[in-house]
């Protein structure tokens, strides 16, 4: 029985990581893509926004 003591935790951890891969290859893309894609488009426009101004007044 100290065989299956042994293995247990390595495949637990196997199952864990392979649930882990699951869940971000299932998150790429989809319906909440194109919401994720706008939300990360929205912040780069307003750190760009911001950032315009400080550059024209400094010369």
């Amino acid at each position: 029985m100290d065989y299956v003591a042994a293995l247990v935790p390595p495949v637990v951890m196997a199952v864990a990581f392979i649930a882990l891969i699951v869940t971000i290859v299932r998150s790429q893309g989809g319906a909440n893509k194109a919401k994720e894609d706008a939300a990360v488009d929205a912040a780069f426009a307003r750190a760009e926004a911001a950032r315009q101004p400080a550059e024209g007044s400094g010369a």
